[in-house]
């Protein structure tokens, strides 16, 4: 299993970064599958980052093996989907980049990648149309949706399956909106679709 995530698609959260150089095609990187926080288990702030943030994200689960997926058939590829937390160690990862080097290390470290529990797209307005947002201590930080990716659902499968084989179990981070920021010890975070709660945890 992998975790595939897509960077810089929400034009809100592009500007609050001051990110001028927007690429045409999806920004693409991996997580292992260490980096996996699920069921509720608290994430534990690493001694290697003084500014870990929090990223909320919509996540599809593949549920069929594909390589070169055509968009007009990516949607045969997934019917679950999430609320997830793409955890960063902003600190690192801003010094990765001033020295030019890849930043994996502020990205995919373990427990980065925190996923609620999957509920069936039927469940939802449609994956374009999907309401979600992130509550820190009972107050909301974080609220999109997926009608303002650049690159949708679809369109980052197609891309990301010309380079990567898809198996049954992957995942893929779709990209977070405006209102990122510092994660403290305490916190109690929580994750929506719309109303229904799907990501719950605490910060130790």
């Amino acid at each position: 299993m992998k975790i595939i995530a897509v960077g810089w698609n929400f034009p809100d959260h592009n500007k609050e970064m001051n990110n001028t150089l927007i690429s045409e095609e999806p920004t693409v990187f991996l997580k292992p599958d260490s980096s996996i926080l699920k069921d509720g288990k608290p994430f534990f702030i690493p001694d290697f980052s003084k500014q870990v943030e929090y990223e909320t994200e919509i996540v599809v689960r593949i549920n069929r093996l594909g390589k070169n997926i055509a968009k007009r058939f990516a949607h045969r590829y997934y019917n679950e989907v999430t609320v997830g937390i793409d955890f960063t160690a902003r600190d690192l990862q801003r010094g990765q980049r001033e020295k030019g080097a890849p930043w994996e290390i502020s990205k995919a470290f373990d427990s980065s990648a925190a996923i609620g529990r999957f509920i069936p797209l039927s469940e939802t307005p449609g994956i374009s149309q999907i309401d979600f947002s992130l509550n820190i201590n009972g107050n909301r930080v974080q609220q999109g949706n997926t009608a303002e990716m650049r690159f949708s659902v679809d369109d980052i499968i197609a891309y990301v399956s010309r380079f990567f084989t898809l198996k049954i179990g992957d995942l893929i981070f779709t990209g977070t909106p405006a209102g990122v920021g510092p994660v403290a010890v305490n916190d109690h975070l929580q994750g929506f679709i719309s109303e229904t709660r799907l990501l719950d945890f605490h910060v130790k």
